[in-house]
């Protein structure tokens, strides 16, 4: 809830006309007009105490600059305004964490931490196990073995080249004036390179690469693939469509002349 006091003090005026208006984004909107709450505030927002402006469940929305004005006619000063400046804080969500499940030593890996609820913004902290860790390792001694860059503005953890003592449950903290939050630790497990097995995996795909060269190579020489060429054109000699036919001459066509024949 916020509470925002207009004070009118020493009125002549038995029923001063009283106005808010709220001021954001340099677009101003009334909130309270004719004795009625305006606008998104209607069904969460009533005045006391004469002028005062109380807001129920405030949100992030709600912040921006409020204005009270007074109109009193029969007073000296027949007009006057006071301006608040409200700001709700909102307490961080829990934040979205991105943790890889393994990383081989000596490659980077990038860790991210997100919430966009939180007001104001959010500062994000990571944790190793229970250790907080600085914004640079290098300017910490506990973690001079580490290459670690934190950006806490946007949770961004970034290892250049991780190693075996970066192994471990990771978790963030986003917080700001309004609270904390905090998401579930997840396991960053670091493993060392087979270098032995990938080597073998590579000399086993170039022994089968040179075993089909081989094998082309002695088909050629044998003259396997001649033997299916010249297979082929024989084929094409003696063509076996099914849609084609053969047309037999016979003997007496040579003499064949035109007759007129009649059906009655």
């Amino acid at each position: 809830m916020a509470e925002l006091s207009c004070i009118i003090k020493n009125s002549n005026t038995k029923d001063p006309r009283i106005e808010w208006k709220k001021i954001r984004n340099d677009e101003t909107t009334y909130v309270f007009f004719e004795n009625t709450i305006q606008g998104d505030l209607k069904d969460r927002a009533e005045i006391q105490a004469q002028s005062w402006l109380i807001i129920f469940n405030a949100s992030r929305t709600d912040t921006g600059k409020y204005r009270c004005e007074v109109a009193a006619e029969e007073d000296e000063i027949m007009l006057a305004e006071i301006t608040i400046d409200l700001t709700v804080k909102v307490k961080p969500a829990t934040p979205q964490c991105q943790v890889p499940k393994s990383v081989p030593v000596g490659k980077s890996a990038i860790l991210h931490c997100q919430e966009n609820e939180g007001y104001p913004s959010s500062v994000y902290r990571w944790y190793r196990n229970s250790d907080a860790l600085p914004e640079d390792s290098k300017t910490h001694p506990k973690f001079l073995n580490s290459s670690f860059t934190l950006n806490t503005k946007t949770g961004t953890l970034v290892f250049s080249a991780v190693n075996k003592g970066d192994m471990g449950q990771y978790s963030c903290i986003a917080s700001n004036a309004a609270g904390t939050a905090r998401c579930d630790a997840q396991l960053l497990e670091v493993y060392d390179l087979n270098i032995a097995a990938i080597f073998a995996e590579v000399l086993v795909v170039l022994a089968v690469l040179v075993l089909i060269t081989i094998g082309i190579r002695c088909a050629y020489r044998t003259g396997y693939f001649a033997i299916i060429t010249g297979s082929n054109e024989q084929s094409d000699d003696n063509p076996t469509n099914p849609d084609s036919f053969h047309y037999l001459r016979s003997d007496d066509e040579g003499d064949f002349r035109h007759k007129s024949s009649f059906v009655v």
